[in-house]
């Protein structure tokens, strides 16, 4: 028999082809080497450039002696403290380390004893003049037993009134066009003060109102002519501490972080001085050295009669 037809094999496929790639002009290519080599030099230049520390980190932070205290003292659980620091305002200088000032006075009192349930510490908004107000005329009374002793700690910018020679304690929203309407006045701190059922009241005041500069201001536009401040009588029951004649201007002490009067207080505490008086018998001559060498006077003034811290 005839062999088997067999059917024609197929045609095999032609091999595939990838498509062709696109045409690339030579400006195309231009670019794209450019845009290559100027990666490698930027990345080459962030190799090369050492790292930048940010500015809070390069700058040294300011460390006094007094700033941690190296005693502690029984404990003093009837005992009462208001601490304000005011530093920063609104349109006016800052009261430089004014809040170094006030967390440090805070953390002697607590060394001395003060529970610290009992001490009040005002800075930045706090230290409004209703924050103020409230702490001395509501929150201390409440606080204070007939056996107390209240410490009031001031930090911060002081104003005379140029008509009548007042002195007020100006708060963080203070004006010092408006000294009766936003700033509070020694003579009330002093009454206020004085009115609590207290066996004693220690009034310690880092703050100036001669008008002059350091830690006081004027109205704008006015000139520092105040002849006569009146601070207020200090009750019999007060004690009173300020960082200065009532003409001259409290300055700051830079290398230290602090006021210079409140710098020679807490370097006296440091030193075991626990009366007011042992107290401003040390502070009194070497805030007028380190004034002296500022080419400035600053002399503290104690008022009232001695008693212990």
């Amino acid at each position: 028999p005839p062999p088997p037809a067999y059917a024609a094999a197929p045609a095999y496929a032609p091999a595939y082809a990838p498509p062709a790639a696109p045409s690339v002009s030579r400006e195309d290519m231009q670019k794209i080497a450019e845009d290559a080599a100027r990666k490698a030099s930027d990345e080459t230049a962030r190799r090369q450039t050492p790292a930048v520390a940010a500015p809070q980190a390069q700058e040294k932070a300011i460390v006094s002696d007094v700033d941690a205290p190296r005693y502690h003292d029984a404990s003093r659980p009837d005992d009462v403290a208001l601490v304000v620091g005011v530093e920063k305002y609104n349109d006016l200088p800052d009261a430089q380390f004014a809040e170094r000032d006030a967390k440090a006075v805070r953390d002697h009192l607590l060394a001395l004893g003060f529970a610290p349930r009992n001490v009040m510490l005002l800075t930045g908004a706090r230290a409004s003049r209703s924050g103020i107000a409230t702490a001395v005329e509501r929150k201390l009374p409440a606080m204070t037993k007939p056996g107390s002793t209240v410490f009031f700690y001031y930090s911060g910018h002081g104003a005379p009134d140029p008509a009548t020679g007042k002195a007020y304690l100006l708060p963080a929203d203070g004006d010092p066009q408006y000294l009766d309407d936003s700033a509070y006045a020694t003579a009330r701190l002093y009454s206020k003060l004085g009115a609590l059922k207290a066996k004693r009241v220690l009034v310690v005041l880092d703050s100036c109102f001669s008008g002059g500069g350091g830690r006081s201001v004027l109205p704008k536009g006015t000139r520092p002519l105040v002849t006569k401040i009146d601070e207020g009588a200090v009750p019999p029951k007060v004690v009173s501490l300020t960082a200065s004649q009532s003409n001259e201007i409290a300055g700051a002490f830079a290398e230290q972080g602090h006021g210079v009067f409140t710098y020679y207080f807490l370097k006296g505490l440091s030193n075991g001085r626990r009366s007011l008086r042992e107290l401003y018998e040390y502070a009194k001559p070497n805030v007028e050295d380190a004034a002296r060498l500022q080419n400035r006077a600053q002399s503290p003034v104690l008022i009232g009669a001695d008693t212990s811290l």
